[in-house]
Order: structure tokens, then sequence, then C-alpha cells
């Protein structure tokens, strides 16, 4: 049995330059495997290839070279079901903001191909606690409610694969709390987790595994026990810098 969800092999992106000279690596040679029913935890700063990576998974992207795969299955080439095993919740609002809570979550369930006696959207709204919302234009929704509406768009078709790119970005604490307590209840459902985020504190309390992304490149990859062990360092925090410390040294070599 392939107890992968995610493999990534020698991934690369390259974006043409407007003066066709000077191309931009976004990423260069990435190998990952992200095991099913996990919390994988991508950290690095802006511009490191996260969220590029990211596109590319999901399908919003394409890569230069390099296979991906989710669940076995090719993301270009099988592009129709890996789409439906992924969710994502990006870090811009990517609805219209006229459409109420409701319509919304109905239209994507219907473009996901689920018809209105499977949907969920009402245990959905529930649990987010949007239910007192759904009826509301979007547009008049607060900060934190939106985000909660692109967790819930992201889950309609119930993905085996759920990415959260940056999910608590300038929102409250109390959204933040409610929002990992309901994650991790679909981990423990058996929903695997990717996850970028620059909220050390967050990835350390639910990470099971960490990669840390720099210049396009994975520099660590492992459990934050064996990694902390490995470099002597107490917390997330301190190996975080100590290792971009390192991979900036050795790109100025």
């Amino acid at each position: 049995m392939n107890t992968s969800a995610i493999e990534i092999s020698n991934v690369i992106k390259v974006y043409p330059a407007e003066d066709q000279q000077h191309p931009v690596v976004a990423l260069n040679g990435v190998d990952l495997e992200i095991k099913q029913g996990e919390i994988f935890v991508l950290l690095g700063p802006n511009g490191a290839g996260k969220s590029t990576l990211i596109n590319i998974i999901s399908g919003l992207g394409r890569k230069t070279s390099g296979s991906v795969k989710v669940f076995g299955y090719d993301v270009e080439k099988e592009y129709a079901m890996t789409r439906r095993l992924i969710g994502v919740v990006p870090q811009e609002t990517n609805y219209d903001p006229y459409f109420t809570t409701r319509t919304i979550l109905e239209q994507q369930s219907g473009l996901m191909g689920i018809g209105p006696k499977d949907r969920w959207v009402d245990e959905i709204v529930d649990r987010l606690k949007l239910a007192p919302h759904q009826y509301k234009s979007t547009r008049y929704l607060s900060g934190g409610m939106r985000r909660r509406l692109l967790v819930a768009k992201a889950l309609v078709h119930r993905p085996k694969i759920l990415i959260l790119d940056e999910p608590t970005a300038g929102v409250d604490v109390t959204l933040r709390k409610e929002l990992w307590d309901f994650v991790l209840e679909l981990n423990r459902s058996g929903t695997t987790i990717v996850l970028t985020t620059h909220y050390l504190d967050e990835a350390e309390r639910i990470a099971q595994r960490v990669a840390f992304i720099n210049n396009g490149s994975v520099q660590e990859i492992g459990s934050l026990k064996d990694l902390k062990e490995k470099h002597k360092k107490k917390n997330l925090e301190e190996m975080y810098f100590h290792v971009l410390e390192v991979a900036n040294e050795e790109a100025n070599l």
C-alpha cells in the first residue's frame, strides 16, 4: 500500500526574465515526500518558493521539470483526479464579494461535482461558526469571517489533503485557536494537512514533520524532535534561524 499523500521528485520551476537573460529559479530540484495522514509544515522566508510549490501541487501552476504525484496520480496528466483530492486555502480571497456565504459554498460544491443530497454545507457553516452569516453578502464579512469562508470553500468536496497557505495571517487569537482545533479534528479523521506559516509557535504546536525551504531548495526535513537533537536547538524558532543562516552562508561561498 502506498502511504505517500504527495511525492515530489526533482521539481524545478523557472520563470523567464523580461530581458530573456536572467531567468528566476523559484524551485531548484525539490524532493519531498508527505505521508498520508500527517501534518507537514513548510517553513521559509518570503520568496523561498513555498507558494510556488503549493501552486504546482494543487494544479494552479506548472513546473518546468520534475514529477509531482498525489496519491500516485500525476498532477498534470491526471489533473481532474488530483484536484478532487486536494482542498486549498489560499492567502488571498478567491470568491465573488457580491455573493452570499451560502451561495459561494453551494456553487463550489456544484463545481466539484457534488449533488445536493451529498453536500455538507450545513455542517461546515456550523462547525466554522459561519451559520449566522451564511445569507450575508461576503463583502460585509469581517476579515476573520472571510478567512473562515476560505477554509469552508476548500472543504466542500471532503478532500483527502488540505493545504493551508498562511491561514492565520492577520486574524485574531480566537479565530486562530478555533481554526487549529478544527484542523486537528480533520487530521484525526484522516485528512493530510500541509501548512505554510510564519507563526513558528503555531508550527511547533501542531507539526509532525517540517521542511525548511530557502532560495527554492529544501535545506532540512524531518520531525521536530529529530531536528532539534541534530542541531542542538531548544525550539523551532532557534532552529529556523540557524538553518537559514547556514543556508545563506553556503549560498555565498
